[in-house]
This record gives structure tokens, C-alpha cells and sequence, in this order.
């Protein structure tokens, strides 16, 4: 899956994974990160997420990485200048430590889901660069009979979460949730069973 698939996307508005509000797993799992004041929160492949917005007002330095021009040129439309936010168009392959900045936490709730297994593993690899011992990365990921649907989303299952991140990180399981009637598009395509899985990683 490369760069063009997800521009083409944007440029179609085919945009059913933008979400109209933020993801419930930063209420619910962000504060436990335990994370100084001012800490400064990576957000992969960001899209025009509200996620954005909602980590900049608990007072963290926030950069996101979005490929699509539209998407950041929708998010600056749609909210205007927010203090500490820096989203900014660009491949996030292309990031390296001393582009992107030092950084405290990641918030990953559609980056990993969104890539094909060989990307998958690319992907683990340039966030282990990117992160300095010690990092958190709060992950969302999603559960699903993939026979049933081809993603994006992926199914990414626990066993792979340890494959991608074992090495790196340490990896703490935080919940898993049935929502497959958040997601009627899934129940459409033949899908019977839905779950999002949320795991801390900590760079080692």
C-alpha cells in the first residue's frame, strides 16, 4: 500500500475513518501515561484527527505527520492556529529523530491498523528509531476475521503486537472491546465480530 492509496483517498473524500470526535481511549487510558507537564506527543499518520486537538488542551507540545495536503490544509480550515500543535504534511518514513524532535509519548489509534503486514513491520521499526528510551505509546488496535473483509482497517492481533514491538518495548495489555456496532460499515461487508485492543508500550 503505498503514499498514493491514502492521497487518492483524501482527494475522493473517502474518509469513512475520520472520526467526528475524539477516541474514547485517551479519556480513558491517557491519564495513567503519567506524563509530565508540557511533554511532547508524537501522532503518526494523523489525518485531521480531533485526537490532535484534544492532546494540545491537556497542555502537551503536540506534532502530528499526515501525508495528505488536504487533510492538513482541512484540520488548519476547520480549527486555526492552536498553541503547541504542529501538524505537518510529510511521510513519515521519511522522519528521523533529528527532524521530528524529541518526543515523550505516541498516540496511536489508526496508523498501525491502517498498513498491510509488510508495512506493519517497517512501521515498528521506524518508531523504535523515533522514540528514545522511555517513550509511551498508547496503541489501539483492531480484531477481526480479515476473510471476512479486506482492510484498512487490519486486523492486527495480539500475537503480532508482541512480533512488531517484543524487541523494543515493553508491552502492557490494557483492554479489549467489543464495538462492532460502532463501526456499521464492518456489520455491511459481512464482518460477525469487531474488537479494539489498547496496549502501553514503553521504549526499553
Amino acid at each position: 500500500m503505498e503514499a498514493d492509496f491514502w492521497r487518492t483517498r483524501w482527494q475522493r473524500n473517502e474518509i469513512g475513518f475520520h472520526q467526528e470526535r475524539p477516541h474514547d481511549a485517551l479519556a480513558r487510558f491517557w491519564e495513567p501515561l503519567a506524563l509530565a507537564p508540557g511533554a511532547r506527543v508524537f501522532v503518526p499518520l494523523a489525518g485531521k484527527s480531533l485526537d490532535l486537538v484534544w492532546l494540545a488542551r491537556q497542555g502537551h507540545a503536540v506534532v502530528g505527520i499526515e501525508l495528505s495536503e488536504i487533510a492538513v490544509r482541512d484540520f488548519h480550515t476547520e480549527h486555526g492556529p492552536i498553541d503547541g500543535l504542529d501538524l505537518r504534511c510529510g511521510d513519515l518514513f521519511d522522519l528521523t529523530a533529528g527532524t521530528l524532535g524529541r518526543i515523550d509519548a505516541v498516540f496511536d489509534r489508526a496508523s498501525l491498523v491502517a498498513l498491510p503486514p509488510p508495512m506493519r513491520q517497517r512501521y515498528a521499526a521506524q518508531l523504535a528509531e523515533l522514540s528514545p528510551p522511555g517513550t509511551r505509546t498508547l496503541l489501539v488496535t483492531m480484531e477481526y476475521d480479515q476473510s471476512r473483509m479486506a482492510g484498512p482497517p487490519h486486523s492486527v492481533p495480539e500475537a503480532e503486537v508482541h512480533e512488531l514491538f517484543g524487541a523494543t518495548h515493553h508491552i502492557e495489555w490494557l483492554a479489549r472491546d467489543s464495538c462492532l456496532s460502532d463501526f456499521p460499515r464492518f456489520s455491511q461487508r459481512g464482518v460477525d465480530a469487531l474488537a479494539e485492543a489498547f496496549y502501553l508500550l514503553t521504549r526499553r
